[in-house]
């Protein structure tokens, strides 16, 4: 007795496979979330770095950091991911960036 792998498996039908125009969306869905991955690693990276030195202004670098997790945020709802959970986990974003998600800030002009 020998083994035949079912049908859906040997030819995929026409509903079941995407085409050209969608496969160039999710390529660009996944590189605009990696762009903000990308830009919310840097803001934090900034952040971390002005801990360790004295006189610098960190509120900026913390609404900086806030924006750009807002952005992220926004990209993976986007994408259908809906529990941010694991984005706070894997970027270990610190509460004081946390707090200032999605905060409208005055201009100074």
């Amino acid at each position: 007795m020998s083994f035949r792998p079912p049908a859906s498996l040997l030819s995929p039908s026409a509903k079941d496979m995407m085409s050209p125009l969608e496969i160039e969306l999710a390529g660009e869905k996944a590189d605009a979330l990696a762009r903000a991955g990308r830009k919310l690693e840097e803001a934090l990276l900034r952040l971390e770095a002005a801990r360790d030195k004295d006189g610098v202004l960190r509120d900026p670098l913390i609404d900086a950091a806030a924006d750009a997790v807002f952005g992220l945020t926004i990209q993976r709802e986007l994408c259908g991911l809906r529990n941010q959970t694991d984005m706070v986990r894997r970027y270990q974003i610190p509460k004081e960036v946390m707090a200032r998600v999605g905060i409208t800030r005055k201009s100074k002009d």
